[in-house]
């Protein structure tokens, strides 16, 4: 109870504090150093950990946890870029007092890209991924990708990474409970990533990937606001989307959302 009330504590803190100039990371997927580190000079790592949880209680009570950590590092040739996300959600039966878990879900992803010069535009990138979703349909998937990226920057406050290449991907689906076997496939990954520094203090950043396999298309999305409070914490409001183009479970549905509210840690 301690820990919920230091929590709400910090979540107002958070809505009401002032802001001052710095750069939370604030990404879900693996396109890109959001912050844009200088190249030359900075050599160490960047790194984020993020965190939300939501009670309720009376005539329903529910507990949600988010929490999710990345690390990147753009430094002369090389751009790397790793995230650990995961979500739960459950759900208590005010009836019988059973407890029901209503979302599971982890998802790891690591990317890295060389760069044709530490000041180019251009980049080949390595991809991999793997995610376990208990309400998806399958026990597990996994991506690993390879090809060209590009960095287009619009001004100094806005820009934008493209990138495509083929790939191979692994799942294993569930039917009525029941584990099959694995798949495989060759795909085709299509990623997108938008970057908009609204102000010194505020962030916006759009993200998108689509994974085109013979059977299935798999693809993602996030939209996400952050506002910084102090030099190391800031608060974001999110709305992602998983979405796979066919389920062998046809009770299962093809299109997964989420909105969060999370404070997010610098280090």
């Amino acid at each position: 109870m301690a820990y919920q009330k230091t929590l709400t504590a910090l979540a107002i803190v958070a809505c009401l504090g002032g802001a001052s100039v710095a750069n939370a990371q604030a990404s879900i997927f693996m396109y890109d150093d959001a912050s844009d580190l200088n190249t030359e000079e900075k050599s160490d790592w960047d790194a984020s950990a993020e965190l939300g949880l939501l009670f309720t209680s009376g005539n329903t009570k529910t507990e949600t946890f988010k929490t999710k950590l990345s690390a990147a590092r753009d430094y002369q040739n090389w751009r790397h870029k790793g995230i650990i996300d995961y979500y739960r959600s459950e759900q208590e039966d005010q009836s019988t007092g059973d407890t029901y878990v209503t979302g599971d879900k982890l998802f790891i992803s690591g990317q890295s890209n060389y760069k044709f010069n530490p000041e180019s535009r251009s980049s080949l990138f390595v991809f991999g991924s793997y995610e376990e979703d208990k309400f998806s349909g399958y026990e597990y998937q996994g991506t690993i990708a390879v090809g060209y990226g590009a960095r287009y920057r619009y001004s100094p406050s806005l820009y934008t990474d493209y990138e495509v290449g083929p790939g191979y991907s692994v799942n294993k689906p569930i039917v009525n409970g029941v584990v099959q076997e694995q798949e495989s496939s060759a795909i085709l990954r299509v990623a997108g990533n938008l970057v908009w520094d609204i102000t010194k203090t505020s962030k916006f950043n759009a993200l998108a990937s689509s994974e085109v396999g013979q059977d299935n298309t798999k693809s993602r999305a996030e939209v996400s606001v952050s506002a910084n409070v102090n030099s190391s914490l800031a608060l974001k409001f999110s709305v992602a989307a998983n979405h796979n183009s066919y389920l062998e479970d046809a009770s299962k549905e093809k299109l997964d959302t989420e909105t969060a509210v999370t404070l997010v840690y610098s280090f």
